[in-house]
């Protein structure tokens, strides 16, 4: 469905920012511009105001905020985004006073996250995201509030209940909550079942289109959506990866980071982002031809401190190598290594990197295996790899890597 039905052209979009030194608010705009993109807007204009701190008012100051009224009625522009989160009062009265659409950082990631939801959880947690920012604006009566016109910011699932009063509002997060409350307790439940079975897991994280749809689909060929765009793939996808040596281990792509991802974004979609915390590694795919790649991977660094990652080993790949001409420092976390996902390049590398940083759960050993017991081959063949047999009058002997948990009851045919 194309995004704006009723328009030909995309929508023209200003974007706002004050600049208080807190972080850099030129790559921050710039970033806050190819959201817009993302979501199908234009970005015409930039404002960045150089303050102390945002005006509680109308949080640019009072002389730029005619400026603003001005550059908006001479330039057509059909909806401002402000590079922060902006409380009730400030939308309202920008609104007021420039007679355009208003939203913030976080109503646009948001409206992405409303498009990119595919799965019943990732659909549930947006709706109830929005429900939750958006209620403390229902007092008033601004533009924001119109959910009838179409465009950025107003998409998603219950866009129309923002028109309702606050108690049903209430009553629909209460119900999302509890709905979310089961399926985190099935994913709990799968969870605690693959830690019991020992399963190995291995979580993907990193900034949003940073390849980490491409790497998962070249070494599971799991089909996921893979483009060059914000947000391209908002659903966790779990796929088998045998690694070289044999072993199988649940390889998992997580949902993309953007830098200042807005905390409220980051407790809806923890349940999907502590694939992250429960994994036994961590690969962190960062763009490695990105001027802001030290950014990025500062940006993954901070949000795996704040899931309680520390203890997990992290393997920073370094993604899209072929477009960088030399190798440079970066601040990685962990071990490196360079790959090119879209091409291969470096794959054969991460595997064995894989292998040698994941907690040790298989040993090669060689084993003699009367023939009566023609099981214990079975059972290896599950859980490991056999990589020789020889016949004898004794038994078959064999050269296997045989998951450690399995020695105890094979021990007696260790050769």
């Amino acid at each position: 469905m194309p995004l704006f039905e009723n328009s030909q052209a995309p929508e023209r979009v200003m974007l706002i920012s004050v600049d208080t030194g807190e972080f850099d608010a030129e790559e921050s705009i710039d970033e806050l511009e190819l959201l817009v993109e993302t979501a199908g807007g234009e970005a015409v204009l930039k404002m960045i105001q150089k303050m102390p701190s945002v005006n509680p008012a109308t949080y640019v100051g009072s002389g730029r905020i005619q400026d603003l009224k001005e550059a908006v009625k001479n330039n057509w522009i059909d909806l401002i985004v402000a590079d922060d989160e902006l409380s009730p009062a400030q939308l309202k009265n920008i609104e007021d006073i420039t007679d355009a659409r208003v939203i913030d950082r976080t109503m646009l990631i948001l409206d992405i996250f409303a498009l990119r939801a595919r799965s019943r959880e990732g659909k549930l947690q947006v709706e109830l995201a929005q429900l939750k920012y958006s209620l403390p604006f229902l007092t008033g009566k601004g533009k924001g509030l119109s959910r009838l016109g179409g465009g950025i910011g107003t998409r998603g699932p219950g866009e129309s209940k923002l028109e309702s009063d606050k108690r049903h509002i209430r009553r629909k997060i209460h119900a999302l909550e509890e709905e979310l409350s089961q399926i985190e307790k099935r994913r709990n439940t799968m969870r605690a079942r693959r830690k019991k079975d020992g399963i190995i897991s291995v979580a993907i994280v990193g900034y949003t289109n940073a390849g980490k749809s491409t790497l998962m689909n070249r070494l599971t060929d799991a089909g996921v959506l893979a483009e060059d765009k914000l947000f391209a793939t908002l659903d966790p996808t779990a796929r088998k990866l045998t690694l070289p040596n044999g072993q199988a281990v649940m390889l998992i792509d997580t949902v993309g980071l953007v830098r200042r991802l807005p905390h409220k974004l980051v407790e809806a979609f923890k349940s999907t982002l502590e694939e992250a915390k429960n994994a036994d590694l961590i690969l962190n795919v960062c763009d490695a031809s990105s001027d802001e790649c030290n950014e990025h991977l500062t940006v993954t660094a901070n949000l795996l401190q704040e899931l309680e990652c520390d203890s997990t080993p992290v393997i920073s790949v370094m993604n899209k190598c072929d477009l960088v001409p030399n190798i440079y420092d970066l601040a990685v976390i962990g071990k490196s290594v360079m790959i090119s996902a879209l091409h291969g390049e470096g794959i054969e590398k991460l595997l064995k990197t894989i292998e040698e940083t994941l907690p040790q759960s298989h040993t090669r050993k060689k084993l003699l295996i009367p023939f009566d017991k023609g099981s214990i081959i079975a059972n290896i063949r599950k859980d490991g790899v056999i990589h020789s047999e020889e016949y004898s009058d004794k038994g078959t002997l064999i050269d296997a890597t045989v998951n450690i948990n399995y020695l105890e009851e094979i021990k007696e045919y260790l050769v």
